[in-house]
């Protein structure tokens, strides 16, 4: 993986998104050499244990090094971000990303790359937005039909149950078996879910339809661990959404990115190679494919 240009790296509060004030920690990263970006790639994280920083040690550097404009931001409540007391429901993550993009000035159709709650924010944003999205790529991610609704609903049940009610037991079994890094990121969220209404808000989210989902025509990629869960949500993907292109990665579960970060990069720069290659994009840029940029690179 490549090592991160601190000196084409721009890490900042970022600007007043929602309508209650809460403030997003951002970090962009430019393409080496002051050579102009391919594109702009906007990535997403997951909810309660994540922040940018899965995206920030697995590929975010390599989609840079080859010609990309990176953003990353937390999400509110999440990492540096702020961390209201409510306002949590699906659609202020999305009101969220759509100011953040107004308040950075980035106005031309992104690229949008989602892990878990992430990838649902993306399909989400990608609905309500669509002439601003070039194509989302989404990791173990769902659209927020009511079968999402429904597995997000018992999964923080579980969260509140074992990492509020029973905190201090289940943090130290964490530690035990999970090692200190996982227990802080436990801890975390437990301290998320206990101080705010997010374990409220999120079930509380406004569901779509299969007819909504079947009525996207934002190129879509979905990859997916084939000991995961949600492995089995390529089938009913690829038929809702006939053009969509699906991947299963054998031996990999829902830590995909984590644990997986090199086929998750070469996957992402080929999909958004493509995407610009069908726009005429590089040639009006004059910067080369993040494909080709890929292989000098190799």
């Amino acid at each position: 993986m490549a090592m991160i240009d601190t000196e084409h790296a721009t890490d900042h509060d970022g600007p007043h998104t929602g309508t209650d004030g809460v403030r997003l920690h951002v970090q962009r990263l430019s393409p080496p050499d002051g050579r102009p970006p391919i594109a702009t790639v906007v990535l997403i994280h997951g909810l309660l244990t994540d922040s940018l920083a899965s995206w920030y040690f697995t590929v975010a550097p390599d989609l840079a090094a080859a010609g990309l404009e990176v953003v990353m931001y937390d999400q509110r409540g999440h990492g540096r971000s702020e961390r209201p007391g409510s306002g949590y429901r699906l659609d202020t993550f999305v009101t969220d990303l759509a100011r953040l993009l107004d308040r950075l000035d980035i106005t031309g159709p992104v690229h949008l790359v989602g892990n878990c709650f992430g990838g649902t924010v993306a399909f989400a944003y990608a609905m309500r937005h669509p002439e601003r999205v070039a194509g989302i790529a989404v990791i173990e991610a769902k659209p927020a039909t009511e079968s999402w609704l429904t597995e997000i609903s018992g999964i923080l049940r579980r969260v509140e149950e074992e990492l509020v009610v029973h905190e201090a037991e289940s943090l130290a079994w964490v530690s035990a078996h999970r090692g200190a890094h996982t227990a802080r990121l436990a801890k975390s969220a437990a301290r998320l879910v206990r101080t705010t209404t997010i374990a409220e808000d999120v079930p509380a989210s406004q569901v779509v339809s299969e007819e909504q989902v079947r009525a996207m025509r934002c190129p879509v990629l979905a990859v997916y661990g084939a000991d995961s869960e949600l492995a089995g949500q390529q089938r009913w993907l690829e038929a809702v959404l006939p053009g969509a292109r699906t991947v299963v990665l054998p031996g990999q579960g829902h830590s995909v990115l984590a644990e997986a970060p090199t086929r998750i990069r070469e996957l992402l720069l080929s999909w958004i190679d493509e995407r610009e290659r069908e726009h005429g994009r590089h040639a009006a840029t004059g910067a080369p494919a993040a494909g080709a940029a890929l292989e000098a690179d190799a």
